[in-house]
């Protein structure tokens, strides 16, 4: 159906970042919400059924966790965005606003994780899915610095981290976490271990394999970086502030997503309105909202 022939509601759909216009515009993508990638078998098989009944041929599994329904004809989807809505499976977001939220399997699966990265993921997505703002804000999260989720190329990135704790006059020197550290921070010296701060990237690996449980942790934590990008320009994110605190991550995203409702401008990505000379007074405020 042409787009001057389609009805108001399909126009008004068209308005959702969900809908995307194929290259044929007698033809759109549906894109759905599906917060950390997860979905329940019984709703990837509704998924199925609803493809079938519209025509669908094929699924795409998006970068961003989420599935799309290609080559849909939008006369009917009104019909459609019920059905998914019915399945659980929601409409999601594409244009300036806050998209679908992306996640490793963190703690809940992963033995390298440190924060439980999905269900943050779930809490973000509650409070913040789909909220217009003058730019798109995507947010990762890696429940590890190994990265998984490209965190530190999205306009919100959030890490978890565990800083390592040693007692020298307790490790016996055996060199067994050495092994597991890929930057080197730790090594032995004179049968006494020694930590590099400066090289560590805070991941933890060092602490778990100790077979005298020398090496402790401390309580996780989230590094949020601000930023970055992918795409044409990939740009890595700036480090904001470590925070102890799932409720301390929520306040955070907060701050940056109300900074950028209100002082972001349209048509420029958010790492060129975030240049050098700015940051550290971006930072600043950010803090102080924090802390107001």
């Amino acid at each position: 159906m042409p787009r001057h022939q389609r009805s108001p509601l399909n126009q008004d759909l068209f308005t959702r970042g969900g809908i995307i216009t194929e290259i044929d515009p007698d033809f759109c993508i549906v894109r759905l919400r599906m917060p950390a990638g997860m979905i329940t078998p019984e709703r990837m098989k509704g998924l199925g059924e609803i493809a079938k009944k519209y025509g669908i041929e094929n699924l795409h599994l998006t970068t961003r966790q989420t599935i799309e329904l290609p080559h849909m004809d939008p006369s009917r989807l009104e019909e459609l965005v019920a059905d998914l809505a019915a399945n659980g499976t929601p409409l999601g977001a594409e244009r300036e606003e806050v998209v679908n939220i992306t996640s490793c399997l963190g703690t809940r699966h992963c033995k390298f994780g440190i924060i439980d990265s999905v269900g943050l993921a779930e809490e973000i997505d509650k409070k913040f899915f789909g909220k217009e703002l003058p730019i798109k804000v995507r947010i990762a999260i890696s429940s590890c610095p190994n990265g998984c989720e490209s965190e530190r190329l999205n306009e919100i990135g959030i890490t978890g981290i565990q800083r390592p704790i040693r007692d020298p006059g307790l490790c016996t020197g055996c060199g067994t976490c050495t092994h597991y550290c890929r930057e080197k921070a730790i090594e032995v010296q004179d049968g006494i271990i020694v930590l590099h701060a400066v090289k560590c990237m805070e991941c933890g690996f060092c602490i778990k394999p100790c077979p005298f449980h020398i090496i402790q942790g401390t309580k996780p934590e989230y590094r949020i970086t601000v930023g970055g990008h992918r795409g044409r320009h990939p740009k890595i994110g700036r480090h904001l502030i470590d925070v102890k605190t799932t409720d301390d991550v929520m306040r955070v995203v907060d701050k940056v997503i109300y900074w950028i409702y209100r002082q972001a401008s349209t048509g420029s990505l958010l790492p060129e309105q975030l240049d050098e000379l700015e940051f550290d007074e971006f930072k600043k405020t950010i803090s102080m909202m924090i802390e107001g």
